[in-house]
């Protein structure tokens, strides 16, 4: 606890005043423009990683960045997901997984959960990409991994867009969405392409997105 207040008073002392200008304005409001969606690794920024200042990103944050499909009984990822699209009006979501993922390793290497009850139940949010990623050779658990982070991005990018605030923006063409996989050890991100099967570096394709909103809205 001392690191966290001793880094506390240096947000007050230092950082604040810096932003004491910013911070009056969000007192009153927020306008975010991007929902973005991460695990809770405490490995991953999402601010850092994106160098954004408070009240550009709105982040949901869960143990396999997973988005449930939406149901008759929705919990809080739906809730907060149709806050986002409906009340705030965001543009863009980001689903972004990472590697080293202890959800995901878990998912691939078929570990026991018997003893993590609540944990398991929420990873079976995951299952059709685990059914994806099974049916596919592969050179060795790294690379299974690696899929099996990249599998699950694609499918909580196919459970989001059951949800009906998100459904309605992509038919109005106002929300883009956006599926990366982002690695620890180098900084890089590796963004899902418009065909939605294939990765590629996002600093060589910066404008890639993964279902546009004119092609959501074309569809």
């Amino acid at each position: 606890m001392k690191a966290l207040i001793d880094g506390f008073l240096k947000f007050q002392n230092e950082a604040f005043p810096q932003r004491s200008e910013l911070f009056k304005h969000l007192a009153t409001t927020q306008q975010p423009g991007t929902l973005f969606i991460t695990c809770s690794d405490s490995r991953v920024v999402p601010e850092l990683l994106t160098q954004q200042e408070p009240g550009e990103l709105f982040v949901i944050r869960n143990a396999g960045n997973i988005v449930p499909s939406y149901s008759p009984h929705p919990g809080g990822v739906s809730a907060t997901v149709e806050y986002a699209v409906a009340v705030l009006g965001v543009s863009d979501i980001v689903i972004c997984g990472h590697s080293d993922c202890g959800a995901m390793t878990a998912i691939a290497q078929c570990k026991c959960m018997d003893h993590l009850p609540a944990v398991s139940g929420w990873l079976q949010h995951a299952e059709s990409a685990k059914v994806m990623n099974e049916a596919r050779v592969h050179g060795s658990d790294a690379a299974k991994l690696s899929s099996m982070v990249r599998e699950n991005v694609i499918a909580q990018l196919a459970n989001i867009q059951t949800h009906p605030s998100v459904r309605l923006a992509q038919e109005q063409g106002r929300l883009n969405l956006h599926g990366w996989v982002y690695d620890i050890e180098t900084g890089s991100i590796d963004a899902l392409a418009s065909d939605r099967r294939t990765f590629v570096p996002l600093v060589e394709q910066p404008t890639t997105c993964a279902i546009s909103a004119r092609t959501s809205n074309a569809a």
